[in-house]
């Protein structure tokens, strides 16, 4: 008797490893479970990572996604967060689905687009992933280029930035290079659980405020 994978139940916080999975049947498989799920598939070079997100999970995603919202407005500049969307390449092996990922400096080149292939377009800017229950691959988000990973483990808040297609650790962000966000981003997200997130996101608003003014 197979087993088909719907039937397969992945406790919150925990992760299943397949190996030897093809490429034909990692598509198959997100066709299979489709995109209304909780569970995110990642996959590289034949390893298939299935994971489901614990609530803190959630809560971390949404206030640092809320945070890099209102520092592109207060700054203005355009971007676009497309989520936890599949991102994928056959000729890398790879595929991905962040926590959030935002187009930024690329914001333009996938505007109005229902569909986006790394193909010809370019991968997000930046890509965001909660690390409370397990520490994030690099290798998938390498291959597919993705050229900044914030990872967040609950406490802090650590930079990635590629170079010559591998990732250093960095205290600067180079899509917001005039905001020491390692420090920042982890006291407001504490904050929202104290205050709210409404309140969270007006005091960041008047911080971003504060430091745009004193470099002008």
């Amino acid at each position: 008797m197979q087993v088909a994978l719907k039937q397969v139940v992945v406790p919150p916080g925990q992760q299943l490893l397949l190996k030897d999975v093809s490429w034909q049947m990692y598509e198959g498989i997100l066709k299979e479970l489709g995109e209304k799920r909780a569970a995110r598939i990642n996959y590289f070079q034949g390893i298939l990572e299935i994971m489901t997100p614990l609530p803190g999970h959630e809560v971390g995603k949404v206030i640092i996604g809320d945070l890099v919202k209102a520092l592109c407005e207060e700054i203005e500049v355009e971007c676009w967060s497309l989520g936890s969307t599949t991102f994928k390449n056959k000729d890398m092996a790879a595929g991905i689905e962040a926590e959030d990922c935002f187009y930024i400096q690329n914001e333009a080149v996938i505007r109005g687009k229902d569909i986006v292939d790394l193909n010809t377009d370019p991968p997000p800017d930046l890509a965001i992933e909660i690390d409370i229950a397990s520490r994030t691959r690099l290798d998938n988000y390498e291959a597919l280029g993705v050229p900044e990973l914030w990872r967040y483990d609950g406490q802090n808040l650590e930079i990635n930035v590629l170079e010559n297609g591998k990732y250093v650790s960095s205290n600067i962000s180079r899509n917001f290079p005039n905001f020491p966000l390692v420090d920042v981003i982890p006291q407001y997200v504490e904050q929202s659980k104290i205050q709210g997130r409404n309140a969270t996101i007006r005091a960041f608003r008047s911080w971003v405020k504060e430091v745009t003014g004193k470099l002008s």
